[in-house]
């Protein structure tokens, strides 16, 4: 029984999404835009520049971290190198 009230639940909720997410109905003929009215406009350059400035930042310190882990790694397999130099003599 609980289960068919929550499946009864979902597709409630589902078709009233469905319904509410219809177009509305279209204007019964064309109105054009008065010149000079206010438009909404987004400064693009800025948000590009700032874009490609957060990528580089980001690529830049991923590519000093794995340098960094690189490092020490090597000086890891450095120091067991001599570890297994002075074990086999």
């Amino acid at each position: 029984m609980k289960k068919v009230l929550c499946a009864a639940f979902f597709t409630v909720l589902l078709a009233g999404s469905a319904i509410a997410s219809q177009p509305p109905a279209a204007q019964g003929e064309f109105v054009p835009a008065t010149p000079g009215t206010a438009t909404e406009q987004l400064p693009a350059a800025p948000l590009l520049i700032a874009a490609y400035a957060f990528v580089w930042v980001a690529a830049m310190g991923y590519v000093w971290t794995i340098g960094r882990r690189l490092t020490k790694v090597e000086d890891d397999l450095r120091s067991l190198e001599r570890k297994a130099g002075k074990a086999s003599r």
